[in-house]
């Protein structure tokens, strides 16, 4: 089967032809993936700071598909269901005493140390627990790019408002303008926020923020003293609740790598009693073959502990539960309420993830997914939408 692989080369992925997986348990399903999407998580490891220390490995971990073979322990699903691959699939077994990450769980794509699942920017994926990390969808193609995004980045984006604390009525800041920032701030709006936010530099992402109702900030405007200064401004009192939908690989206002600037300005801009919410990836692995900038990013950051305890806040991140949040979101998506496709902006073909993968991380794109034409209604068609060229900062 053709797949996307990380070969251990910052700056590049490379289309392959590898082993279809087969079935391992009787609990497994192995689904045939009819779209897949790039995510801003795929960018640490196309940076080559983050995944496991041997390549290759398959990438990918947002999946729509369809059951190709089931084993004989699956009760729930059969051949022919239209599934939501969940990026993080049950384990199968209660954890009484869990463990950080990597071993804390399995993910898809990005190799052996995170459970060496294999990928799902693939033609196949093969599913452990299938009962418990599938979740069946309609049988409607056309509506794929809504449900798709129930596999991480709709629940994540929801999630990190849960870590803020948020409640309706409160006003909102974010940070990010890529997919999982957008739907941040479109979950902020379904929920009943007062005002949001998002702050990002990139102006076609700024004005998809504006087109679905937030306030967009650019935090590298000239002589405007940068994101917190900006949101005071506007909030002399600051904001209830900011989400960190960057992480680790934030720049700063003069476009440099600050590994600490979206907490500080976090805090700065953050109200008394307010929270913050943290879902981009703090992350530190060592370096290795399969991530060989690692360095690149620090195990520990500077945090202005000061003003954060003079404030009263709280702070909550890590990963989103994700199966636990798509009966919520499947509803809204299911009811026409949600329709989080909106964040993208390219279809391709696997042949040209390469390419997409480069476009991406430049910057020129919010949200790419991949095609793969295994049936004559599903979309294969490649979908460009030429921005002007940006150089990498």
């Amino acid at each position: 089967m053709r797949a996307v692989v990380w070969e251990g080369k910052p700056y590049e992925m490379a289309v392959r032809s590898v082993p279809k997986p087969r079935m391992e348990m009787p609990e497994d399903a192995i689904v045939r993936v009819t779209t897949a999407a790039i995510c801003g998580s795929d960018l640490h490891t196309y940076h080559g700071v983050l995944g496991s220390s041997e390549p290759p490995w398959v990438q990918g971990h947002e999946a729509i598909g369809i059951i190709v073979e089931v084993g004989p322990a699956t009760e729930t699903f059969k051949v022919g269901d239209r599934v939501i691959v969940i990026c993080i699939p049950d384990s199968g077994h209660f954890v009484a005493e869990p463990v950080p990450l990597p071993g804390m769980y399995t993910i898809y794509g990005f190799g052996k140390q995170f459970g060496g699942l294999g990928g799902c920017q693939a033609e196949y994926v093969r599913v452990p627990f299938a009962d418990d990390s599938l979740v069946k969808i309609p049988n409607n193609p056309s509506n794929d790019l809504n449900y798709l995004f129930l596999s991480d980045v709709f629940a994540t984006g929801w999630q990190c408002l849960d870590f803020s604390g948020f409640r309706a009525g409160d006003n909102v800041a974010v940070f990010g303008a890529g997919a999982v920032g957008l739907l941040c701030a479109y979950s902020a709006i379904l929920r009943g926020a007062s005002k949001v936010y998002v702050i990002d530099h990139v102006k076609s992402r700024l004005d998809k923020a504006a087109s679905i109702g937030a306030i967009p900030i650019d935090f590298t405007a000239y002589g405007k003293g940068g994101a917190a200064a900006q949101i005071l401004e506007l909030e002399p009192e600051g904001v209830q609740r900011v989400c960190d939908c960057i992480g680790c690989e934030c720049l700063n206002e003069e476009l440099k790598l600050q590994e600490n600037y979206v907490i500080v300005e976090a805090v700065n801009m953050a109200a008394i009693n307010g929270g913050i919410g943290l879902v981009g990836v703090y992350l530190h692995v060592d370096v290795s073959k399969g991530t060989p900038r690692a360095d690149l990013i620090p195990p520990t950051i500077t945090f202005p502990i000061a003003a954060f305890f003079s404030k009263n806040l709280s702070i909550k991140g890590g990963l989103a539960d994700v199966l636990g949040l798509n009966p919520t979101l499947l509803q809204l998506v299911n009811s026409g309420r949600a329709k989080p496709g909106f964040v993208v902006t390219s279809e391709v073909g696997i042949e040209d993830a390469p390419e997409a993968y480069r476009r991406f991380d430049q910057q020129l794109e919010e949200k790419v997914v991949i095609r793969f034409p295994w049936e004559s209604n599903e979309s294969t068609l490649v979908v460009r939408r030429p921005r002007t060229a940006r150089s990498r900062v």
